[in-house]
């Protein structure tokens, strides 16, 4: 739970310039907005430019936080902007598909089953973490998107500026990819046990 008060005099601290407070605020949320990020980077480096370019972000806008809602749900949002911001910029268009009349054949939310739950419930997050960081970065942003940040379909093709038809494409692709993977790398641990 945060401290309003001394919240409260970082973020001021933050909009005068003070570097002392800009630590304490980068600090503070550094780790977890590093998670969030790596989610969508390629690779470590990646995600450390984002985290930077985000944190930059933050500090400009924090004099128009209003302590409405909480500041890391504020600053989660400016870091998941920005990492689809820095995709898109490093991408020319990596929401192609390679079959657009495919997209009406692709179930919208195919579940995991039973025995992949009890199954992927074994698996280490890392493992899980590196098979979403292995998705394409089209597949990868619409899959956190969707799943883990909430966002609707049409929020999504809204954002990106692509179709609904393309983001349940994307995100149908993503689960195949990361059931398949996930699958073998289930495999090679029961045969190692």
């Amino acid at each position: 739970m945060e401290n309003k008060d001394k919240l409260r005099e970082i973020v001021d601290g933050c909009i005068r310039g003070k570097r002392k407070f800009q630590k304490q605020l980068f600090e503070m949320y550094y780790g977890k907005m590093m998670a969030i990020c790596y989610r969508y980077a390629k690779d470590a480096d990646e995600a450390q430019d984002m985290v930077q370019n985000g944190f930059i972000k933050v500090f400009n806008k924090l004099d128009v936080y209003n302590f409405d809602g909480s500041l890391e749900g504020w600053i989660r949002r400016i870091m998941v902007n920005t990492a689809i911001d820095q995709i898109r910029k490093n991408k020319r268009d990596p929401f192609l598909i390679e079959d657009e009349d495919r997209i009406q054949n692709i179930e919208e939310d195919v579940p995991f089953t039973g025995d992949e739950d009890e199954y992927y419930s074994k698996l280490k997050a890392e493992t899980a973490i590196k098979a979403i960081s292995n998705l394409s970065p089209a597949y990868r942003m619409v899959f956190n998107m969707y799943v883990i940040e909430g966002f609707t379909h049409k929020e999504i093709a809204e954002y990106l500026g692509i179709s609904e038809g393309t983001s349940k494409s994307n995100l149908a692709k993503a689960k195949q990819k990361l059931r398949s993977e996930l699958t073998e790398k289930f495999a090679n641990l029961s045969e190692n046990e």
